[in-house]
């Protein structure tokens, strides 16, 4: 009995650099824009207080 093993093909050398490229968005996510703008809310709220009578 004569086992044949049948080589692989080759893989694409322009793959694997395109995958190192893909490192995600350069701004901040959704929770952290929530997360500013309820800190940004709460600090005028803070200086509404201070000024009011």
């Amino acid at each position: 009995m004569k086992i044949t093993v049948t080589p692989l093909k080759p893989r694409n050398p322009l793959v694997a650099p395109a995958h190192f490229r893909r490192a995600g968005c350069h701004q901040p996510g959704g929770g952290a824009m929530r997360r500013q703008g309820s800190r940004m809310l709460r600090r005028e709220l803070d200086q509404m207080k201070q000024h009011s009578p």
